[in-house]
């Protein structure tokens, strides 16, 4: 087994950590001060409570999470004969650059450096390293525990023994790792994500329909069947002939915008940034904040529980 740490303990740091214990590794995680441990702790306990109403774990399960995480501000001791090391500390590579240059200096040569950015290209994180084979892209989905995709990102100088060592634990976490092979802005993940936001605010901005309706428009419908077949899958399903009718006179009509539509560059001008803020297309009350957590809570761990019982059969 690698012997697993975490650099920063913030949203996904925690989530990433809990995925770990829940596959019964022992890891230990970077925290800049107590109080960024203490966040950390009530985070987890707070997705543990969660995860227990669900009945997607016991009391004894959720007991041995604890004891599989451990907590500290030395990073010498976090890193101090690990050979798994996930960082996943803000995303500005200057900061990343300069961990990973620390990093060299107090772990053996052998040791994997896996950053969770979700768009830094992996040969500028390792512009600086001495050893820049052992680096490799880890990109957990928020929120890490409960979404099983890791994109597994390799760079220019990656080894393939890295690659490899990295899709086999995050097998063991039980995850979906997929490899991509080439470097690319945004991955494979957020490429995709943000094409279908493009169109989205495209049809919102002509006044198609409602931002109620437009979400709507996926949640109950290609929301549903993207869980089990995917675009390409879902082309084939659809047949490739019809799937070509189609783009023959659609995509000439899709938007190829190159910039953020009108109401978002609006809405950030005033500060509206959306849940964090309280407004942006909707009005976050504390009502649609309750509900729309709690459903995409519940969600996600009835996909898990269905992940985990193909898993038994």
């Amino acid at each position: 087994m690698e012997k697993v740490a975490i650099l920063g303990c913030g949203t996904m740091g925690h989530s990433i950590a809990l995925s770990a214990a829940w596959a019964n590794y022992e890891v230990i995680v970077f925290g800049l001060n107590e109080q960024d441990i203490e966040n950390a702790q009530t985070g987890l306990q707070s997705k543990l409570t969660i995860l227990l109403e669900q009945e997607a774990i016991t009391q004894q399960t959720a007991g041995l999470i604890q004891a599989n995480i451990k907590f500290s501000t030395s990073l010498q001791e976090v890193v101090q004969d690990k050979t798994f090391i996930i960082e996943a500390i803000p995303e500005n590579l200057a900061l990343k650059q300069q961990t990973f240059t620390q990093l060299e200096e107090i772990i053996s040569e052998t040791a994997i450096i896996a950053s969770n950015t979700s768009g830094i290209m992996p040969s500028l994180l390792a512009e600086k390293m001495q050893y820049p084979n052992r680096l490799v892209i880890t990109h957990f989905w928020n929120p890490a525990h409960l979404v099983p995709l890791v994109e597994i990102v390799k760079g220019d100088q990656t080894d393939e023994a890295t690659v490899e060592r990295t899709m086999a634990l995050m097998q063991q976490f039980h995850k979906k790792p997929i490899k991509i092979e080439k470097e690319i802005a945004g991955f494979v993940g957020n490429r995709l994500q943000f094409a279908l936001f493009r169109e989205a605010q495209y049809l919102y901005e002509l006044g198609v329909a409602s931002k109620e309706d437009i979400d709507a428009a996926v949640v109950y419908s290609i929301g549903r069947r993207l869980s089990v077949t995917g675009p390409l899958l879902s082309a084939d399903m659809t047949g490739l002939d019809v799937v070509q009718d189609i783009t023959g006179y659609l995509f000439e009509d899709l938007s190829a915008t190159k910039q953020v539509g009108p109401t978002v560059a609006k809405l950030t001008a005033q500060n509206h940034l959306g849940y964090k803020t309280g407004q942006g297309y909707y009005e976050w009350t504390d009502a649609l904040s309750t509900t729309v957590n709690k459903e995409r809570e519940q969600t996600l761990i009835n996909h898990l529980k269905q992940d985990l019982e193909k898993k038994l059969r």
